[in-house]
């Protein structure tokens, strides 16, 4: 039997029951992550959904989404609903663009996040950390909303990274207007019009603003440093300058200026929401489990003493990062990644047509109890063994993706988290409130809904 007669043989994947016109979406869209863990929780390795008209996998086994992310990952593309409308946001950077455009820029982009690269940065992380910690500690013992002052902090850090400047009021502009655009997402995916960004509607107006605002600024910055670069100045070695130097190794060809915005945005989004996310839920959780906040602030203390962290301190830091990861694992900012089937295929034994989309979410993964004893409990000591980190799937953790289009920050976003923790926690210890209970939102990235409030004070 051929590949496009067995399409239409079984076994086929378990379905839930639906009743709608629009199969499952109207499910989907209400509760993204209650819906994808009951899935989880049906046990199968392989679930199939009606989304409309289109055909949708959920794939919860480590083995089949290395099979689609990195195995076969050629047949496995980016044409989705979901990045066609992030594409509205970010143009066409790294994380939207696909096929030989994304390659060509990937080349480009590479040296400037080589990790000596990265670790050059270090120094300007810790800085910004040292200020947000003294301003938390001259504030008093109540902070509103952590996320708030932590995707501040991070967003300062990527301006001054990428751009070698404090932007100043620039960056409150910035953050409110990806804000909006971040909450209107869902609405733009969910919707079962084929262009609901064309509406008139007061989300899209709003929307349309926001992505207006954020290019506005992002652009000045560009045509300053051209200009700069026309009187005779000299290329400045922060993310910026490094892309526009960046030559593409077969072509020699330079990044255009609308190249530029588009790669500056998606790192702006994908260097501070995320990153500002992970360091939310981590705090949240060390004010959860105050034996595990001890045993951190004893590391840093250990490790750093009085003087300020550096990039070479963060291997030391295990304690540390096992915190870091483990708060990912529960929380990981990218909590889901869908692919669109370029051929036909097979995940695991269930054969899959032309077109048919495919969801395979680290949030799932990483609560998966097949990878994870008692998968919904903090655990850091988790990450403290090699030998069981090497017993599990490679793509049992995930919190950066996987294969070729694997985050390229990667390296910049665990440096950053890692030295932010050891600066404020080596002045600060953050409580959870008690009784605060925290609800999710899943949009581009999985932050907590209306922000999380905690007590700070001296250690």
């Amino acid at each position: 039997m051929n590949l496009a007669s067995a399409l239409h043989a079984r076994p086929r994947p378990w379905m839930p029951a639906t009743s709608s016109l629009l199969g499952h979406l109207p499910d989907y869209s209400r509760d993204p992550l209650a819906f994808t863990d009951g899935l989880l929780r049906s046990g199968h390795d392989v679930v199939f959904c009606r989304f409309g008209w289109v055909r949708s996998y959920f794939v919860f086994d480590a083995d089949i989404a290395h099979h689609v992310l990195v195995g076969n990952a050629a047949n496995y593309g980016k044409n989705t609903r979901g990045i066609r409308k992030l594409k509205l946001l970010l143009g066409r950077g790294l994380l939207t663009n696909q096929g030989d455009a994304w390659r060509r820029q990937r080349r480009i982009a590479q040296p400037a996040f080589r990790r000596k690269a990265i670790n050059a940065l270090g120094e300007i992380m810790v800085n910004a950390a040292q200020q947000s910690a003294a301003r938390f500690a001259a504030r008093g013992a109540h902070v509103d909303d952590i996320t708030r002052e932590l995707n501040a902090l991070t967003l300062r850090i990527a301006a001054e990274t990428l751009f070698s400047v404090d932007i100043g009021d620039d960056g409150a502009r910035v953050a409110e207007s990806l804000t909006t655009a971040l909450a209107h997402f869902p609405r733009l995916v969910t919707a079962p019009l084929p262009y609901p960004e064309l509406l008139p509607t007061p989300g899209n107006l709003r929307f349309h603003l926001a992505v207006r605002s954020i290019d506005q600024i992002v652009c000045r910055i560009i045509e300053q440093r051209r200009r700069e670069l026309e009187r005779g100045g000299e290329h400045k070695a922060d993310l910026l300058g490094l892309l526009m130097e960046a030559r593409d190794p077969e072509s020699g060809e330079a990044m255009s200026d609308r190249q530029l915005r588009d790669e500056v945005v998606t790192m702006m989004l994908a260097g501070h929401e995320t990153t500002a996310n992970a360091l939310a839920f981590t705090l949240m959780m060390l004010g959860k489990h105050p034996d595990v906040a001890a045993e951190v602030e004893h590391e840093i203390d250990t490790v750093i003493g009085g003087r300020a962290p550096t990039a070479a301190d963060v291997m030391q830091l295990r304690r540390t990062r096992s915190v870091l990861f483990e708060s990912m694992r529960l929380y990981p900012p990218a909590w889901t990644t869908v692919r669109t089937a370029e051929g036909a295929d097979r995940l695991g034994e269930y054969p899959i047509s032309k077109g048919a989309y495919v969801y395979i979410s680290p949030y799932a993964l990483h609560r998966s109890p097949r990878y994870w004893r008692d998968p919904d409990v903090f655990r850091p000591e988790r990450f403290d063994d090699e030998e069981q980190a090497k017993a599990r799937p490679k793509l049992a953790f995930m919190p950066f993706g996987a294969g070729q289009r694997k985050c390229i920050g990667d390296h910049f976003a665990q440096l950053e988290a890692t030295l932010v923790l050891a600066v404020l926690l080596r002045r600060l210890r953050f409580s959870a409130l008690r009784g605060q209970l925290v609800e999710l939102e899943p949009s581009v990235t999985l932050r907590p809904r209306g922000g999380l409030t905690m007590s700070v004070a001296p250690r």
